[in-house]
């Protein structure tokens, strides 16, 4: 089996070359699974527009118009941190529909791979750290609403906590958010998960993974969701400049591999996203993306 992946070409466009946040890290992990011959015509999905009453499942109508309309005020776009553009506006509404095909897909196949996504600081009336619309939180509604699933699991790795998520999710029972972050970084302010499990700066291979494992293979075992909505940041990853954790490679690696194993083994579909992660070597960047998208490849072939 090929394992549906879901991508855009808008994902990435010609944006500031000193800005942080890497834009082109989407297209350098689309060609990088397309030349490993993981990425096809035959398993590659194109998603479209996601429309107001999908987006609006999530966010508040008028942040939604203003942010469209490019009527943010200075504050608010600050708080965003992307300058705003057409391309900008584009790829924010395909994303989130990248996300819920994915997770659509998922429910059929039992993995999909979402190469973008993840974008866990974006609230409801608010963008936030590079995060403008809830992809995460829009397919977790959509679902629900859709009746597709009971129950959906959040289970966010990226080094930084998904207050969006949890937010946005605080009073839907149906979806449980768990946050595995370092505590000691952005956002300052944390919101109430689940489960938030905070980790202390520095944490390393053995004992990360340790509890990355535990909390999932608990949290499957007592909630038994219809979905999990895997959100693989690798910016928990030792050269990462915007985390403070210490994971090598081969740690980052092992994480993706057991955290796709454990929900295969526990018969639950997943639907991964690839979350944060920053590097001026933007190749590089794209090779630590990868990895999830790789495992899942090697586990359901």
């Amino acid at each position: 089996m090929s394992i549906p992946l879901v991508y855009h070409p808008s994902y990435s466009f010609p944006f500031p070359a000193r800005h942080r946040f890497p834009m082109e890290k989407f297209r350098l992990l689309h060609e990088r699974l397309r030349d490993a011959g993981i990425a096809g015509a035959g398993n590659l999905h194109r998603p479209g527009r996601a429309r107001a009453p999908l987006l609006s499942l999530a966010h508040c109508p008028d942040y939604l118009d203003r942010f469209l309309n490019n009527r943010l005020d200075d504050k608010e776009a600050k708080r965003m941190g992307l300058p705003w553009s057409e391309e900008l506006a584009r790829r924010t509404c395909i994303a989130p529909m990248g996300t819920l095909v994915t997770a659509q897909l998922a429910l059929k196949h039992g993995i999909a791979c979402h190469l973008a996504g993840g974008t866990h600081h974006a609230h409801y009336d608010f963008g936030s750290g590079f995060c403008i619309l809830n992809d995460l939180a829009i397919t977790a509604r959509a679902l629900l609403a859709e009746q597709r699933v009971r129950r959906v699991l959040i289970f966010d790795c990226d080094v930084h906590q998904g207050d969006g998520t949890a937010a946005i999710l605080a009073s839907e029972p149906r979806a449980f958010t768990c946050s595995v972050h370092c505590e000691k970084n952005f956002p300052t302010r944390k919101m109430h998960s689940d489960l938030d499990v905070g980790l202390p700066v520095g944490l390393g291979d053995d004992d990360y993974l340790t509890i990355v494992t535990d909390t999932l293979d608990g949290l499957l075992g007592a909630l038994r969701p219809d979905l999990v909505l895997y959100d693989a940041g690798v910016d928990v990853y030792q050269g990462d400049p915007l985390g403070r954790l210490s994971l090598s490679l081969a740690g980052l690696a092992e994480r993706e591999r057991r955290v796709l194993a454990l929900c295969r083994d526990h018969d639950v579909p997943v639907a991964t996203v690839i979350g944060g992660g920053y590097d001026d070597d933007r190749a590089a960047l794209a090779r630590r993306h990868a990895l999830v998208v790789e495992a899942a490849h090697s586990l359901w072939r």
